[in-house]
């Protein structure tokens, strides 16, 4: 049992109950691959072996609109999404769960929003459009993502954007449930986040209550998907990631650690290695439509 963690430059040391240690790199241990998903706004955990979403990466300058979940699908994501709206201290706030398939990686989100402005894109694609909290108001929150009731990973943090992607996992959206927890700022943010489920139309049994936090799961959705969500569209789209998983574990499965599974797809199928340093939303996916929410935010 490991009961100290000492960090030294470029590796952290497990001390096992002082009769022997294991050597485990910070990051995945290659430097261009860790430069890379740094710019890409995510780290690596490589004790759970799951990506996940940096406190400040560029993402935060992008926030949020309903348009992102329209263009998952078009771009390879087939995911779950579920707003839940609703207002405190005068302002809109949007929370926001993901769950599915990202392309090459299984993952899950956590989105904390304030509305900003109304969007008109090309006089037909109309919304809220919404910024990421500041610092001032992140939230305590954590979730564990499950497939088919068996744990993948697990997530905890005071955090505006708390994410997790599995590499190489496929999974259905159907399969994965979250156990998520929130800690709201107070009794009174909390009610009114729970008058948002409740208007989501999550039942009362579905969620509990204690003092300003909110636990609940998320598995089926409440709220209605994004119209390009078919079930034609999400045959063709998911078929193409099984693939791409298929093929990831073929290529690493000789591999026991990151470091040479990112050496065997880099040798043998570097197409998928750039969809590694993209993991999750990746900027390509946000800056689709870019242009025009921004100049939909200026008018």
């Amino acid at each position: 049992m490991s009961v100290q963690i000492i960090k030294s430059k470029g590796k952290t040391v497990n001390w096992r109950n002082g009769d022997d240690f294991s050597v485990v790199p910070e990051g995945t241990g290659n430097d261009e691959l860790d430069k890379a998903i740094e710019i890409a706004g995510y780290s690596y955990d490589p004790k759970q072996d799951i990506f996940y979403s940096t406190m400040d990466p560029w993402q935060r300058d992008i926030g949020y609109c309903r348009l992102y979940d329209e263009l998952a699908a078009p771009m390879g994501m087939i995911i779950d999404c579920e707003p839940i709206h609703f207002e405190y201290l005068g302002k809109k706030w949007m929370i926001g769960f993901w769950k599915g398939q990202y392309d090459l990686v299984t993952g899950a989100e956590i989105g904390v929003y304030t509305k900003a402005n109304d969007l008109n894109i090309l006089g037909f694609l109309r919304g809220a459009y919404y910024d990421c909290v500041s610092n001032t108001d992140l939230l305590k929150m954590s979730y564990t993502l499950k497939k088919n009731g068996n744990t993948l990973f697990t997530r905890e943090g005071q955090h505006w954007w708390l994410t997790g992607f599995k590499l190489g996992e496929f999974s259905d959206p159907s399969e994965l449930t979250m156990d998520i927890t929130i800690t709201l700022h107070n009794v009174m943010m909390r009610d009114a986040f729970v008058n948002g489920l409740w208007d989501a139309g999550y039942p009362l049994d579905e969620f509990t209550r204690n003092g300003a936090t909110v636990s609940f799961t998320f598995g089926n959705t409440h709220t209605p998907p994004p119209i390009t969500r078919t079930p034609v569209t999400d045959r063709i789209i998911q078929r193409k990631n099984e693939l791409l998983c298929e093929k990831y574990q073929v290529i690493t499965g000789s591999s026991n650690n990151i470091q040479d599974k990112v050496k065997a797809i880099e040798e043998q199928a570097p197409e998928m290695y750039e969809k590694i340093i993209r993991t999750g939303k990746s900027k390509q996916f946000y800056e689709t439509f870019s242009s025009w929410i921004t100049r939909s935010k200026d008018k």
